[in-house]
């Protein structure tokens, strides 16, 4: 038989020191893993980082313009940017802070489009019988656009940042540098190819940009669709005039 003395009641035991599991992310962490997480977020990602590097692009090409006016110009306004901040940056930081934010976002940029493309292969593993109307051809080319800008994006900086493929390659000296790459018939197809993508790139970005961050109202449509064309052909036109400024003379 078994006495109700024998009968013990088992004691809680006390957590041992250190054994706890350890914290979650915190609030504002988990919030940004959600937003990146989503589908949305990532679109918002793409969208602030698309309009990020339109500013820079627009910047880029009113100083590449510059070439017209001369090398005292040009060469002056490159001198200018590497002592831009001082005396609180030291020579050349800006740049390498602007070149870090503008790395960061073409990351962010591309990583974000090829998790949204493979999302959507995901989504619907059999394709469309047939192309949905209204598709532009900037809307059907925008990956391999992207693909070929990345590539350009390489090669540009090799050419006029590094000079490793120019043929003159002198830093300080971006004018020289220009008109050097430019007599080159490779270096004016590869260039010409690559505004041509940044341009179809722009118009249809600009416009799912807008979308994303529900800038689209009803009857704004056409005149976001028509700024964006506009947009999109006055920054190729403005970055294809130098190298045939180069070809033809106008500046040598």
């Amino acid at each position: 038989m078994v006495m109700a003395t024998d009968i013990r009641t088992p004691t809680p035991q006390r957590p041992r020191t250190g054994s706890a599991a350890p914290p979650g992310p915190g609030p504002r962490q988990g919030r940004l893993r959600t937003l990146w997480g989503s589908t949305i977020g990532k679109k918002a990602v793409m969208a602030v980082t698309g309009l990020l590097m339109l500013a820079y692009l627009l910047v880029h090409m009113f100083a590449n313009l510059k070439v017209f006016f001369g090398p005292e110009d040009m060469n002056g306004y490159a001198h200018w940017l590497r002592t831009l901040g001082e005396p609180l940056l030291r020579y050349g930081w800006f740049l390498w802070i602007a070149r870090a934010v503008l790395l960061a976002a073409v990351v962010l940029h591309g990583v974000s489009a090829y998790q949204l493309s493979r999302r959507d292969l995901a989504a619907r593993p059999v394709g469309y019988r047939h192309r949905r109307r209204g598709s532009s051809y900037a809307t059907r080319t925008m990956r391999w656009g992207g693909i070929i800008l990345a590539l350009f994006l390489v090669w540009h900086v090799l050419d006029l940042t590094t000079g490793t493929v120019n043929p003159r390659g002198q830093e300080g000296h971006p004018y020289e540098n220009i008109v050097a790459g430019f007599r080159t018939w490779y270096a004016n197809v590869i260039y010409l190819v690559a505004m041509l993508a940044v341009g179809l790139h722009i118009r249809h970005g600009f416009w799912s940009a807008a979308q994303t961050l529900g800038v689209t109202r009803p009857g704004t449509g056409r005149l976001l669709r028509a700024g964006a064309t506009v947009l999109a052909a006055a920054i190729t036109a403005g970055f294809v005039s130098v190298p045939i400024g180069v070809m033809t003379g106008v500046v040598n």
